[in-house]
């Protein structure tokens, strides 16, 4: 994560020396240089807050079983930390709304990712309801759970992209730390 705030910042500043205020250090924080207050506002907060905090309950748990984690991907465990700690990581940003497009873009292409994999595991988009399924046709983890997927991280990505071009809101530190 550091590598990519540390490209995040150098790429923005350099735009910022070719007098592109639109692209400017602003980029850090989102795509709009607009940080709405009022009603808008808290549905960013809201929508920030709760998408951090579901990212930080899915990526702590890849990130404490790691190695078990790639290997029921049986992808490389170096991919699954980055993902795993672009989770948790994004997530504690986003819910203090700090370097907002930075936190959200790695995130997304984890997300990006996992869409793949489902679909080259041939999942559907959405699964039928549990309770639609005879017992002995599906038993996830732990005996229970929900079938497999790749509605969920589609619905993740949509989340990511409409803070990534709306921005954190006027509630965050981005929009102390940016707002003009």
């Amino acid at each position: 994560m550091i590598y990519q705030f540390g490209l995040g910042v150098a790429i923005a500043f350099f735009l910022a020396a070719f007098n592109f205020p639109q692209l400017s250090p602003h980029l850090l924080s989102s795509l709009s240089a607009v940080y709405p207050d009022g009603f808008p506002g808290l549905a960013l907060l809201l929508l920030r807050v709760s998408l951090g905090w579901l990212f930080i309950l899915h990526g702590y748990p890849k990130i404490t079983h790691l190695r078990q984690w790639a290997e029921s991907l049986q992808t490389p465990v170096f991919l699954c930390f980055l993902s795993a700690a672009s989770m948790l990581g994004g997530g504690i940003f986003l819910i203090i709304g700090f370097l907002t497009l930075l936190a959200t873009l790695p995130i997304l292409c984890s997300m990006i990712f996992a869409i793949y994999l489902h679909i080259s595991g041939s999942k559907p988009f959405v699964a039928q309801d549990p309770y639609l399924i005879p017992e002995e046709q599906y038993q996830g983890a732990l005996g229970q759970g929900e079938p497999p997927s790749w509605e969920k991280a589609f619905m993740y990505c949509i989340m990511l992209i409409a803070i990534a071009v709306l921005g954190p809101g006027a509630y965050s530190l981005d929009a102390l730390i940016f707002a003009s």
